[in-house]
């Protein structure tokens, strides 16, 4: 072991490369009604069951003719038609309204701003094209037309357009089951008015929160103290669901006991991570389910969480993680990285105070203390400095990192 008593220390790439190959997609499958199927990964592809609009319809209120019957209409000559009400003739009309069924018999539709009811006639002031003024049917969409891909995460309006096109149920991936367990002998449940040496639990909430945003399906369990064989009970009792997530007790003190606790009961793959915050992160198999140790620290935790759980739980729903969206900003001052490692620095947002236009200024929150939860609260996203620098200087352009930004579930079809 090294002097922080860690046997091997990972870069980040490799080892969620490593924890990828333990998440492959459960491939389990269920049908929802698309009301229901917000969020969830299709599991088969998607064709239209009936064309948009299905019917000819008028894209305009006014009157449908045989745009024949208008070529000769101008304002100082109207043409006269026949006012009827359902199928049109020659030199006749037929009053519609925009989305109403064009009537048989005619092609085009007359704006009834550019007509005039007289008597028992309808004078046309202008003259249209056949197809003016009407969405033909499957205008939007065709018969029969392929809508989505399986492994696309249906949004909000993808599920409008599948009740449009008629589908009453699809077929989607179940939501992978992630088990959350809290770990810590000082935590308590938030009900409880804490006493010295004593923290509200937190962690569990956090984890299990984002959980529900990335698309799966937390099971938050009750709080576990730090002893071998409850640690050991609680996570062998939850090898059934598809990722099992500690918070606590990951690093190598003598109260961290999950790395060993995974060790006897399955394996720990990797135990140790070249990031900043959030060394201590690690993970392992137990009967062939997953194990992440996510560290206690909140932030650490959290950005662990964003790191690891997030790809896992994609990776299990048969889909690619969607990195979260990020803005450019010129850094307001240097930021320090240790050679080696990643380091995730907080920053907020600030407008610059010049031309419109420019970009953002990013200000430093705090960029030590992963036990600052208020450090992340302010902060508006983070600057990643790569293994290959020490420090980006003051007034370079950097990318941040907005993770509170909700990402299209959705267009987690590519990294």
């Amino acid at each position: 072991m090294d002097e922080a008593g860690f046997t091997e220390v990972f870069q980040l790439a490799s080892a969620r490369e490593r924890l990828q190959e333990h998440c492959p997609p459960h491939r389990r499958t269920e049908h929802r009604s698309p009301a229901d199927a917000v969020g969830h990964v299709l599991a088969s592809d998607v064709d239209a069951n009936r064309a948009v609009p299905h019917y000819d319809r008028a894209a305009m209120d006014g009157y449908a003719v045989r745009a024949a019957d208008t070529f000769e209409a101008s304002e100082r000559s109207p043409v006269q038609l026949e006012p009827i009400a359902e199928t049109v003739e020659a030199g006749q009309a037929a009053q519609v309204h925009t989305g109403s069924a064009v009537p048989d018999g005619a092609d085009a539709v007359v704006m009834v701003e550019q007509t005039e009811q007289r008597d028992d006639a309808l004078l046309v002031y202008d003259a249209v094209a056949s197809g003016e003024n009407v969405s033909p049917a499957g205008e939007d969409v065709a018969p029969n037309q392929h809508l989505f891909d399986s492994g696309y995460r249906l949004r909000p309006s993808d599920v409008a357009l599948l009740r449009a096109t008629d589908r009453e149920t699809v077929e989607v991936m179940e939501r992978p089951r992630v088990s959350v367990i809290p770990t810590g002998e000082e935590l308590v449940p938030a009900e409880e008015t804490p006493e010295a040496g004593e923290v509200v639990e937190t962690n569990g909430l956090l984890v299990s929160s984002l959980v529900t945003q990335w698309g799966g399906e937390p099971t938050r369990r009750d709080i576990v103290t730090d002893e071998e064989t409850a640690l050991r009970e609680a996570i062998e009792a939850d090898t059934d669901h598809d990722i099992v997530v500690t918070t606590g007790g990951s690093s190598v003190g003598d109260r961290d006991l999950v790395p060993d606790v995974v060790a006897d009961s399955g394996e720990v793959l990797v135990h140790g991570v070249a990031i900043k915050p959030g060394h201590p992160v690690g993970f392992g198999v137990v009967d062939e389910t997953p194990v992440i140790l996510l560290p206690g620290y909140p932030v650490s935790c959290l950005l662990n969480a964003i790191q690891f759980v997030r790809p896992a739980v994609a990776w299990l729903a048969g889909t690619e993680p969607q990195s979260p969206p990020t803005v450019r900003a010129t850094l307001a001052e240097k930021l320090r990285s240790s050679p080696g490692e990643r380091t995730f620095a907080r920053v907020r947002l600030e407008d610059a105070q010049s031309e419109p236009g420019r970009p953002p200024v990013a200000q430093p929150v705090r960029t030590s203390g992963a036990g600052v939860m208020t450090s992340v609260a302010l902060a508006d996203g983070w600057v990643e400095i790569p293994e290959s620098r020490e420090g980006i200087p003051a007034g370079e352009t950097v990318s941040v990192t907005q993770w509170e930004r909700p990402v299209h579930p959705v267009d987690d079809c590519s990294s």
